[in-house]
Formats: structure tokens, C-alpha cells, sequence
């Protein structure tokens, strides 16, 4: 963790930029990861943070314990659009009265919509909205809605070139949108990580390779061209075992059970093993021989960048901001979305040559230590509070 998040607060919270960060939930998908560890970076002598929420709940809000700021407040509703939608706003906007919030940055189309207007209504100087997907989840009247709420923010934060694109394509103002990469922790994945017991834990073949997707399991991650893949490298690689790594929302309870289908369809019954949720990915990714991202849609995946930190090399599909952190060739290996085939190519060639896996792994660090790292996102996101500030014609 940045040392700032352990720092001494200098100003007081009168002298320090009120701040308040909007989340759906604090869950372990890659919004709620890159907000918490930007929050817990900020530094303290300068912003006061405030955070809020539509569910109090999920695995990382013991993280926000150490903030030393107050719990976030809840605003409980069961739909954006009625009458108990409607008082949660006027709530949330006496919130921002009584705390005289300087900025509101709020994080994804739930929390956009509810907090937008809110907002503007009570004036707070600056309103930052946060896109960080290609729109795959929403509908095309939640598509129509968001556009309109991000019109009333002053500036509309995105994680990739690719979602700024898609955006100004939909309609957006170019002049609004700035880009801000996912940053990562690279502390995290600085040593190897002890995952001696990964396999055993598994009940795996000691020392076979690992080839894994760290995912939410919905259908928009490519999941079953990655079975499909598994199958045809299971003649190839007769002691090569297959990891998914994640969870179902519970919208998508069904999907885990087509999958767990799709593996006995495809006779992987011993091959492919399903991990569940886990929160040791560092201790995961340093058994990994081969890292996958085979989505169909994206912005730009945590778990690429963390990957490519850990010095796993990766295959990824061509979606998103892919392209954007993986050289072709370089620093990984590109593949089009929903060509298992294609996916299978590039495992193969990792699994097959190890010293091309090993210096496409090193690229990758070495491209995270340049471009990615957390403290570099940490400065551009301070940067633009404070410009924004000062172009609202408040002092910083």
C-alpha cells in the first residue's frame, strides 16, 4: 500500500479537499478494487474522504477500516427510478450540503445515475462520473440513460483508450472524457508469492501446469471458448489442469452450472477445476504457467495488468483495452474474441516454449513498472481533482 494511505493527515479536515467516492458495493470485481486501493492511496494531508455506497456489503470493506474515515453511508434503494429512489437522493444531497463536498466522484451506471443529478443539484463544485466497460451489461434505455445523467457531469473518467472511443462513437463530448489506466499494487506481486500448496489444496498433480482465468463468471468473460480451448490441448497436454477462478454474481447463478455442463460435455471431468472466489491472486498467479483473458468484452481487465505484474504471460482477446497493455509478441500474445481455437493456439506455443514464456512474462513487468503502477495513477487522479478545482474557481 502507498505509504500515504499510513501517513499523518497535515491539514485539517476544514483546510483539506472534501472528497466523496460513490461505489454500487465493496465486492472484489475490478471497479470496487481500483476505487478502495486509489482511496487508500489519496494522500490524507490533502483529501478528506468521504465514501457512500448503495450496499453496505462485499469482501473489501474491512479495507475501508483503514482510512480512518467514517463508514460509508448506505443508500439502500430497490430501483433508480422510484419514490424510495427519490428519497434516498434528497438524503444523499443534504449529505452533500451538511458535509460542504467539493467533489463527488461516482463510479459505474447504478451509482452515475443515482448521484449525478443529486449532485449538481445542490451545486457541488466538481461531478466526475467513472465508465470502465464497453456497455456489455446494460440495456440499450440504460445505455440512453447514462448518456443523459454524464451529460451533467463536469468530466467523465474512463480506463482505457478504447472506452473513451466507444463513448465519443455513442454520442459523449471527447473534451469531457479522460483516460486513466487501471493502476496495480505492483508490491503485491514484487516477490513470488508462496503457492507451494496450491496444487496439493486442489488436489492436483504436484509440479503440472496451471493454465488459469481469474474472471467473474458471466457470460460476457469468454468462459466456454476457454473450455473449448482446454479441450483441444487436452490430447497436447496430457498434465496441463485448467483453473477458473471466480464467482457467479448472483444474476448469473445459472451460468455455473452451464459451465460445470460444458466441462462434461467436452470430457474435462479431472481436467478443469473451478477455485470459487479467491483473494490470494498473487499466490495463485505465481503457480500459473499461462494466464488467459478470453472476454468478449471489456475495458481494461485488472487481472490482464496483475498477470503481466505476477511475470505470468498472457493470452488475451483483442477486446477492450487488451491492446493497449499487451504488445502482440511482445509482452503477450493477442487472439480474436470467441475463437477457442485461436485461444488454444496461444497456450500451446507458452506451454510448449518456455523461454518465449519467460520473456514474454519479463516484457510484461517490465511494462507495468512503466505504465501501470498504482502511484502513477494515484498523481493523474490527483491532478484532476485539483484542475477541476481550480477551473470551478476553487482555491486548492
Amino acid at each position: 500500500m502507498p505509504a500515504a494511505a499510513l501517513g499523518p493527515a497535515v491539514g485539517t479536515a476544514a483546510q483539506r479537499v472534501r472528497l466523496l467516492k460513490f461505489v454500487t458495493l465493496f465486492g472484489v470485481g475490478g471497479t470496487e478494487r481500483q476505487m478502495v486501493t486509489l482511496a487508500s492511496g489519496l494522500d490524507a494531508s490533502r483529501f478528506h474522504l468521504h465514501l457512500a455506497c448503495l450496499r453496505r456489503t462485499g469482501e473489501l470493506l474491512d479495507r475501508m477500516e483503514i482510512l480512518r474515515t467514517a463508514p460509508p453511508v448506505e443508500y439502500g434503494i430497490t430501483n433508480l427510478y422510484n419514490g424510495g429512489a427519490f428519497r434516498e437522493r434528497l438524503r444523499f444531497a443534504a449529505y452533500l450540503r451538511r458535509h460542504r463536498i467539493q467533489i463527488v466522484h461516482t463510479y459505474s451506471f447504478y451509482p452515475n445515475v443515482f448521484a449525478i443529478a443529486a449532485a449538481r443539484m445542490v451545486r457541488t463544485p466538481v461531478v466526475i462520473a467513472s465508465i470502465r466497460d464497453m456497455g456489455v451489461y446494460l440495456t440499450p434505455l440504460q445505455l440512453r440513460v447514462q448518456r443523459a445523467v454524464c451529460r451533467l457531469a463536469h468530466r467523465i473518467v474512463v480506463n482505457a483508450d478504447a472506452v473513451k472511443q466507444w463513448l465519443v462513437a455513442d454520442g459523449y463530448d471527447e473534451g469531457k472524457i479522460t483516460v486513466i489506466p487501471n493502476g496495480v499494487d505492483l508490491a503485491r506481486f514484487r516477490q513470488p508469492a508462496d503457492g507451494s500448496g496450491l496444487r496439493r489444496e486442489l488436489g492436483l498433480p504436484e509440479g503440472c501446469p496451471l493454465v488459469a482465468v481469474v474472471s467473474r463468471l458471466s457470460p460476457s468473460k469468454g468462459l466456454e471458448d476457454f473450455l473449448r480451448a482446454a479441450a483441444i490441448l487436452e490430447a497436447g497436454h496430457p498434465t496441463a489442469r485448467f483453473l477458473v477462478v471466480g464467482q457467479a454474481a448472483p444474476a448469473d447463478e445459472g451460468y455455473r452450472q452451464r459451465l460445470a455442463a460444458c466441462v462434461g460435455r467436452l470430457g474435462l471431468e479431472g481436467r478443469v477445476v473451478f477455485t470459487g472466489l479467491r483473494l490470494d491472486v498473487p499466490e495463485i498467479l505465481s503457480q500459473v504457467s499461462v494466464s488467459v483473458l478470453p472476454s468478449h468484452s471489456e475495458g481494461l481487465s485488472n487481472v490482464l495488468l496483475e498477470s503481466m505484474a505476477a511475470g505470468v504471460p498472457v493470452v488475451a482477446t483483442r477486446v477492450g483495452g487488451a491492446a493497449e497493455a499487451v504488445e502482440d509478441g511482445v509482452t503477450g500474445l493477442l487472439v480474436e474474441p470467441k475463437e477457442p481455437g485461436a485461444l488454444a493456439q496461444g497456450i500451446d506455443r507458452l506451454l510448449r516454449n518456455g523461454e518465449l514464456a519467460r520473456r514474454y512474462g519479463c516484457a510484461g513487468q517490465r511494462r507495468m513498472m512503466e505504465r501501470y503502477g498504482f502511484d502513477t495513477v494515484i498523481q493523474k487522479t490527483e491532478r484532476l481533482y485539483q484542475s477541476l478545482l481550480k477551473e470551478r474557481g476553487h482555491a486548492v
